[in-house]
């Protein structure tokens, strides 16, 4: 895919960025709205650029969660649960 995967990953690490320094956890949605108008193809890729950032994130987050429990001896946290279990 070249350019269009380039252009939308750094659309999404921008996106990540300005979503953190504004508290604004639906402006990927809006955007996503704004590509939808011009491009199905672009927004699609931004959305799996999307999805893959924030659910990197999410996995760091409990990584972080784990390694600091079992450093203090403490239990690991439970990984979440999802009905939709199988990908």
């Amino acid at each position: 895919m070249g350019i269009l995967q380039d252009l939308t990953e750094k659309l999404a690490i921008d996106t990540m960025k300005a979503m953190d320094e504004f508290q604004d956890e639906h402006l990927h949605d809006r955007i996503s709205k704004v590509l939808l108008d011009m491009s199905p193809t672009t927004q699609e890729a931004f959305m799996t650029a999307m999805r893959a950032l924030l659910a990197e994130r999410k996995g760091r987050a409990y990584l972080e969660n784990t390694i600091k429990a079992k450093r203090a001896g403490k239990t690991a946290p439970t990984a979440p649960r999802s009905g939709d279990i199988g990908h």
